[in-house]
């Protein structure tokens, strides 16, 4: 069964850092890339960060510099390090093996993240 859960998710005020973890199980973790999203109500979810099954990780342009995204292959876990946080930030953050999301499979509850002063 393939499923993914994610959390560390909070309030923090801008500027702050909350750092994510996703398990991965029933999945063919260290052959997978894997990857974030993230979607506020309303909107589409969009790709935050992947990295590869060689450990090569990938941003988009809007957090580069500021999120870390890191892969334990003896746990299956993968990481998402947010410094620097900023309003913009606030919505629900996903993981997900890029395969799976391409065809919208296997998504979890996701955990919040909320940057308020």
């Amino acid at each position: 069964q393939v499923q993914f859960v994610e959390s560390g998710g909070g309030l923090v005020q801008p500027g702050g850092s909350l750092r994510l973890s996703c398990a991965a199980s029933g999945v063919l973790f260290s052959a997978s890339t894997m990857a974030w999203y993230r979607q506020a109500p309303g909107n589409q979810r969009t790709l935050v960060a992947f990295i590869t099954n060689t450990g090569v990780p990938n941003y988009v342009e809007s957090v580069k510099g500021r999120f870390l995204i890191t892969r334990d292959a003896t746990k299956g876990m993968v990481y998402l390090q947010m410094n620097s946080l900023k309003p913009e930030d606030t919505t629900v953050y996903y993981c997900n093996t890029l395969r799976w999301a391409t065809v919208g499979k296997y998504w979890g509850q996701g955990t919040q993240v909320t940057v308020s002063s």
